[in-house]
């Protein structure tokens, strides 16, 4: 099982990435998917969520800015993340939760800096 992501990058403040996160070996139907997030010297948290059935969920501080979405026949879920701001920049991750086992993607770097 791989969960890989990809899409970061820098963006200045106010500005939009699309991280995606491509799944291999797994049914992804069976699986919610999460991201997550870590800044430096700080605890990762949740930030985004989607279900086996698309019922969606999001912290506070995104609500309003960033979407999660998925598409099982593409074993791909993504985050659209809008108006981003200094204080998130961080490694983002992405996170299969099935009915036994959650696996981790390695994470990618996102940057918010003028």
């Amino acid at each position: 099982v791989q969960l890989e992501e990809f899409g970061g990058g820098l963006v200045q403040p106010g500005g939009s990435l699309r991280l995606s996160c491509l799944v291999s070996g797994l049914v992804l139907d069976n699986y919610a998917i999460a991201w997550f997030r870590q800044a430096p010297g700080k605890e990762r948290e949740g930030i985004a969520c989607i279900s086996s059935t698309d019922t969606t969920y999001y912290e506070d501080s995104v609500k309003g800015r960033f979407t999660i979405s998925r598409k099982n026949a593409k074993n791909t879920a993504w985050l659209q993340m809008n108006s981003l701001k200094p204080e998130e920049t961080a490694v983002y991750y992405c996170k299969g939760v099935g009915p036994r086992f959650a696996y981790w993607g390695k994470g990618t770097q996102v940057t918010v800096s003028s």
